[in-house]
């Protein structure tokens, strides 16, 4: 296909979610890319999956993308520097620090290596759970340091460009700070509280709404996985912990004297400033702006999720995003759909018109 930037070979050494996902997505470009894995087992599956062929004889990547555990990073990705003594090598673990210091220690030649770190995933990984759309539109940051030139960096351009990939620029030691606020806290405290669900009693479990499995997503992740991330960046994420710690003994101190002075305050100082922090992440394609919500009731039965679909497109409005909730021992599913406030009227009315069923606006 004549509109991908790779024209080299590009090996995948590691065949779970984010290796073989590259996979797919380079063959379906007409990439040459070659799948290795430590386990025979797993690079066969791989490339029964399409993510790319078995290595052979002459093989000549230009760019290598070492897609392993953290703990081995930098392990492999010196082994590949010196397999290969001509190609760009890089990893996708998900802290950057650790490795380039690691390889630092060993003389690897850094030349040659760039850090990179796709800001993408899913709750389930392994080949079987691999996607070729799955950065389409999703950051990818490249850790540049001083060892390396921007000409021979690039190679890994090109490639996270061909993925779809929005490219942003940090250092290792920003980098790792940035994970632990959005990615490496959030999934402690997911998993702490979803960890409280355990005692829950079934009763109180079948009345759990989008609110708990919305803060709770992520704590189905790999332990062993996240043992391995959380080491690598934990004095980054202690830093994100302790002041939550401190709001949370505050709170703690308000709910068990909830009528003593200032109590409220703490509790609605704590709210308001979760109202802020919330405001200032980006929506669709990075905007900072938010959206307005409609809650459309669906009877949950075959063809009316396209049908409602097919009619927000023929009044002209542009969905943002779409979230779905079933109503627990109910024929009825609730479709929030969001769209900027300046269509919200005229879409609410518009399928009120068409027989639709409106629930609460949410913001």
């Amino acid at each position: 296909m004549n509109d991908r930037r790779v024209t080299d070979q590009v090996r995948i050494v590691g065949s779970g979610l984010l290796g073989a996902s590259i996979g797919l997505a380079l063959r379906a470009k007409g990439v040459d890319v070659i799948v290795d894995d430590a386990s025979p087992a797993a690079r066969r599956l791989a490339v029964d999956y399409g993510a790319g062929r078995a290595p052979a004889e002459g093989d000549a990547p230009g760019v290598i993308v070492v897609a392993v555990p953290p703990d081995v990073t930098a392990e492999v990705v010196a082994a590949e520097l010196e397999r290969f003594p001509n190609a760009l090598v890089t990893d996708v673990a998900s802290v950057k620090l650790a490795p380039l210091a690691e390889l630092r220690e060993r003389g690897a030649d850094l030349s040659r290596y760039l850090g990179s770190h796709p800001m993408a995933g899913r709750e389930r990984g392994g080949t079987i759970s691999a996607r070729a759309d799955l950065f389409e539109g999703r950051p990818w940051i490249l850790a540049g340091h001083e060892a390396i030139s921007y000409g021979r960096a690039r190679p890994l351009e090109d490639l996270v460009l061909d993925l779809g990939a929005v490219l942003i620029e940090m250092d290792a030691v920003e980098h790792d700070r940035a994970v632990a606020l959005i990615s490496h806290a959030p999934q402690l405290v997911a998993s702490m509280l979803a960890a409280r669900l355990d005692a829950g009693s079934d009763p109180a479990l079948r009345l759990a709404g989008q609110g708990v499995r919305d803060t709770t997503r992520i704590a189905a992740s790999d332990p062993a996985l996240w043992v391995q991330i959380l080491g690598a960046n934990a004095a980054a994420v202690a830093e994100v912990l302790r002041p939550l710690r401190d709001d949370l003994d505050a709170v703690l101190a308000a709910l068990e004297s909830p009528e003593a002075s200032g109590s409220r305050r703490t509790i609605a100082e704590v709210m308001a400033a979760g109202n802020a922090g919330v405001a200032r992440l980006p929506g669709k394609h990075g905007q900072a702006k938010r959206f307005a919500t409609l809650v459309v009731k669906i009877d949950d039965k075959p063809g009316e999720l396209a049908r409602l679909l097919t009619e927000i497109g023929e009044e002209g409005v542009n969905m943002e995003d779409l979230r779905l909730e079933h109503s627990p021992g109910a024929q009825l599913g609730f479709a929030e759909i969001s769209v900027v406030p300046e269509a919200a009227h005229q879409l609410a009315a518009a399928l009120e018109k068409r027989g639709w069923a409106l629930g609460e606006d949410e913001r």
